[in-house]
């Protein structure tokens, strides 16, 4: 089983990945990647949507929107949240590999460094393909990750961090196979016992990304710091790419 697969790790890391601070901020990045797209209206696909904090602000905006995720666990805390807030949302468990709908979206996006969990680089390209299939003409995929260039720079072993409800989290890392992966251990420590799960996934630059996207038959891709749209570059702490078709 591969570590996404396992329903244990998003239970256990939910609060800790998605805490309300992070959930509150959708909207406002939802505000932002539409300026940065120029994509208003019509229909989006949120691609690996988790929690669908993000579908939930692109439904509020008025799109038809799609939440995809391969997750039993997060989608259904996701269907918890656009009931809890009145949004129309289709959400639909499968795996990004797979999933491709012809046409049929003019915005997709694909939030919080979900990409890059598989094994093969012919496995990654999939994913793009499958994304460049489901946009119509014009259409705009939008991506946010942690970058590879912020990662050298600021490359930190391992963290301690204490919650308010006396839960430690300790995360560890390790970059392998020649700075393309990165490996992560996160143990939560609560009332003296500790649960520890492992993921890793690839890591991209602004360059690496840049060249497969346009691989997968983008016709313009354009790299940001953020989703408001600053330059990526040293300071950059997120790598946000906007691919046209």
């Amino acid at each position: 089983m591969s570590w996404f697969e396992n329903e244990d790790l998003w239970r256990d890391l939910y609060p800790y990945m998605f805490p309300v601070e992070r959930l509150a901020a959708a909207p406002e990045q939802v505000d932002q990647l539409l300026a940065l797209s120029g994509i208003h209206t019509g229909a989006a696909l949120d691609l690996c949507c988790g929690a669908g904090r993000h579908s939930v602000a692109l439904a509020h905006k008025g799109f038809t929107v799609t939440g995809v995720d391969r997750t039993p666990y997060l989608l259904n805390r996701a269907r918890a949240h656009a009931a809890d807030s009145g949004a129309s949302v289709e959400f639909v468990l499968e795996d990004m590999r797979e999933f491709r709908r012809s046409g049929a979206f003019d915005l997709a996006i694909n939030i919080f460094t979900s990409f890059g969990y598989f094994e093969t680089p012919a496995e990654e390209l999939r994913v793009l393909q499958n994304v460049h299939e489901s946009l119509r003409g014009g259409g705009v995929f939008v991506m946010e990750m942690l970058g590879k260039e912020y990662l050298a720079a600021h490359y930190v072993p391992a963290r301690c961090t204490d919650f308010a409800d006396g839960t430690v989290l300790l995360q560890r890392a390790k970059v392998r196979d020649e700075w393309t992966r990165v490996f992560s251990e996160w143990t939560l420590i609560q009332a003296g016992v500790a649960r520890s799960h492992k993921f890793d996934h690839f890591v991209y630059s602004g360059r690496e990304l840049k060249e497969l996207l346009l691989r997968t038959g983008f016709s313009e891709v354009r790299l940001y710091g953020d989703l408001r749209g600053s330059a990526y570059g040293p300071d950059a702490q997120r790598l946000v790419a906007l691919a046209r078709k």
